[in-house]
């Protein structure tokens, strides 16, 4: 963990001194006096317990310690420089546009929160969000039509030239309404007795819960209807007795809420990674850059951070 204690100061002075060879130069650059910087320097020193730099007549010299942290003291410094000329790259361009493509789970956990903070970070950006199915929002990825997308890991087949970043694990759930009957006794195998809402053909969640069913016997479901939409999905299981199967970001605020109960099941095996997707051969944008930083802060403001 980085001790809170080490500033950008620290840093600042001991990468100058070593660039210059020299505190009465580097003091110069920074616009400081010599003490100044040679107080700041022994702050870090005290902070790692460790002498980074020897002094003497020729110049400076690094201790094998301070060879190791210079090496990742500039390292910081470049990035935070990156950073800062994508933050004005973001804020010269004048109104740009961001496309991103959201799995259900992700549109109804996520990304309100990511959207709140990249517009906080990127005020410049109009950000667009297109919600659907796994295989219909990759193949918009793919023709340029969005910039990136963010949803489960879907089968290798259907990742071809697609680069994927995990984010987190998510686990699908079987959903019912408050004060369904089969709340008072939980059994999988009682879930055919009802219509059931299922996930569609090409569906990220369609193999997992398929091995699912099998894994606790149960057979083939008569009546079932067969969709990937939340909108329907909220509305038809809060007014009839289906039992919706569905990813747990889906129904996140409605099982909070108490709108929508779920059926007290182990689904471990239904665990896979939704994460971040993209074109491999391209450089992200500044406003794909800033949209990292708002899905981080996204994930931290939800709890769901690795």
């Amino acid at each position: 963990m980085i001790d809170r204690r080490i500033k950008f100061r620290h840093i600042q002075c001991f990468v100058e001194i070593c660039r210059e060879q020299s505190f009465k130069q580097a003091a110069e650059k920074l616009f400081l006096t010599q003490p100044a910087i040679s107080k700041t320097l022994k702050e870090l020193e005290e902070i790692l317990s460790a002498s980074l730099l020897i002094r003497s007549r020729g110049g400076v010299a690094l201790t094998p310690q301070g060879e190791v942290f210079l090496h990742f003291a500039e390292m910081s410094l470049a990035a935070l420089q990156q950073g800062l000329s994508g933050v004005d790259q973001v804020g010269s361009q004048g109104r740009t546009l961001l496309s991103v493509g959201a799995l259900p789970s992700v549109a109804a956990r996520l990304m309100p929160a990511v959207a709140q903070a990249f517009h906080e970070l990127a005020p410049n950006t109009d950000l667009r969000i297109l919600d659907g199915p796994h295989g219909f929002l990759v193949d918009r990825l793919r023709l340029g039509e969005l910039d990136l997308v963010i949803g489960r890991l879907g089968r290798p087949e259907t990742m071809q030239g697609i680069t994927f970043t995990q984010l987190y694990e998510e686990r699908v759930e079987f959903v019912v309404r408050a004060g369904h009957p089969l709340l008072q006794v939980p059994d999988v195998q009682r879930i055919g007795d009802w219509q059931v809402i299922y996930p569609s053909q090409g569906s990220a969640i369609r193999p997992l819960v398929e091995r699912f069913l099998i894994a606790h016997g149960v057979g083939e479901i008569p009546n079932r209807l067969e969709t990937v939409s939340g909108a329907f999905g909220r509305v038809y299981t809060r007014q009839t007795d289906a039992v919706w199967i569905i990813s747990a970001g889906v129904v996140a605020n409605e099982v909070a809420d108490g709108y929508l109960v779920a059926l007290p099941f182990d689904t471990d095996i239904t665990r896979g990674p939704v994460g971040l997707m993209q074109r491999p051969e391209e450089t992200p944008s500044p406003q794909a850059q800033v949209f990292r930083l708002a899905v981080d802060a996204g994930l931290n403001r939800l709890g769901l951070a690795g």
